[in-house]
């Protein structure tokens, strides 16, 4: 039904239906205002409740003995990364991983996933390595994937032990180091190289990366010899568009301002809402598919040249091209007019 120009939902969607919505409406919540949600929340809980030394002592904890567990592999938790609402998550959309043919990983590597576009909120990536539910151990079950993201979620009291708990990590090189270097294999960080930047970048049927000078992950893989992998999520930046806010503009200006601040990108989305499709802050019910390419061998360097650098960034760069090109038919409707624009 639309009215005045907004199309609204049916009164008989079934409940399951429902309750994918709240799931994909509380992960938009939980991803940008939990932190904030935990700081405040310890607050209170210090000045108007008994369990203010409790918490005092938690505080000190987090930002003292236990500060530096992002960085050393974290402390996932099988049962969070299986929480029922992750199903809901998944097929709200529907989410799903997929692999072209013949991609295997070696048990005895770790592994370097280099994933494309961030969109608004790294859905696909989220879903297919964050929680058992996304099914990377079904295509890779010798290996144990985390995910790496900004460090200001481990140090927002109760947010970060979520944020653990789904095998979070720091993407910072001394965390990716630590997980790449150990010498019995097995693992996979999965990086999102365009950061929070490339939020910037999310609108619909549009891929653009910001990755011509992005090159600490190459040199990451090089020091440990790390096969790198290019992961492109089809779909993502469908989810939401955004408010218009080209280059120069003073919105952007304002944008960029606040991510040097805040460390992400306060973009501004255009959803949906629970009851009507055109506003809102849930993401689009639209499919997204996260698609792991092959992997690209890196011979170890102990201390990489520059001129290694970009030889390898510029392979890296190719790879991720042709996958897209060849997949692309796939996933995207008119896709000969799509093409990935880097940046």
């Amino acid at each position: 039904m639309e009215i005045f120009g907004i199309e609204f939902a049916p009164l008989n969607i079934p409940l399951k239906r429902r309750l994918q919505t709240v799931a994909a409406a509380s992960w938009f919540v939980i991803m940008i205002g939990g932190g904030l949600a935990g700081l405040l929340l310890s607050i209170y809980l210090i000045v108007f409740s008994s369990l203010r030394w409790l918490v005092i002592l938690y505080l000190i904890w987090i930002w003292g003995p236990d500060s530096k567990i992002s960085e050393r592999g974290g402390r996932r938790s099988e049962w969070i990364r299986d929480w029922t609402w992750w199903k809901y998550l998944k097929h709200y959309f529907p989410l799903s991983l997929e692999r072209v043919p013949w991609v295997s990983l070696d048990p005895h590597k770790n592994y370097l996933f280099c994933c494309f576009p961030h969109g608004m909120l790294s859905t696909g990536p989220f879903s297919a390595f964050g929680t058992k539910t996304g099914g990377f151990h079904d295509l890779f079950p010798y290996h144990t994937p985390y995910v790496m993201t900004l460090k200001q979620h481990y140090v927002m009291p109760f947010f970060r032990e979520l944020a653990l708990g789904l095998g979070g990590l720091d993407a910072s090189k001394d965390s990716i180091n630590y997980v790449l270097s150990k010498p019995e294999g097995g693992n996979v960080c999965a990086l999102m190289v365009g950061g929070a930047a490339e939020a910037f970048n999310c609108r619909p049927g549009e891929y653009r990366l910001i990755l011509k000078n992005r090159k600490g992950f190459v040199r990451l893989a090089l020091k440990n010899g790390a096969p790198l992998v290019p992961v492109i999520s089809f779909g993502e930046t469908d989810l939401y568009n955004q408010v218009n806010n080209p280059e120069g503009s003073k919105i952007r200006n304002i944008q960029e301002a606040l991510k040097k601040y805040i460390g992400w990108a306060p973009a501004i989305p255009i959803g949906r809402g629970f009851f009507q499709y055109n506003y809102g802050i849930i993401p689009k019910r639209k499919p997204v598919t996260t698609l792991v390419g092959r992997p690209i061998d890196v011979k170890k360097v102990e201390d990489p040249t520059r001129e290694q650098i970009d030889d390898l960034h510029a392979v890296f760069i190719k790879e991720l091209v042709t996958l897209f090109e060849q997949e692309k038919h796939r996933y995207i409707k008119n896709h000969e007019n799509i093409h990935l624009e880097i940046e």
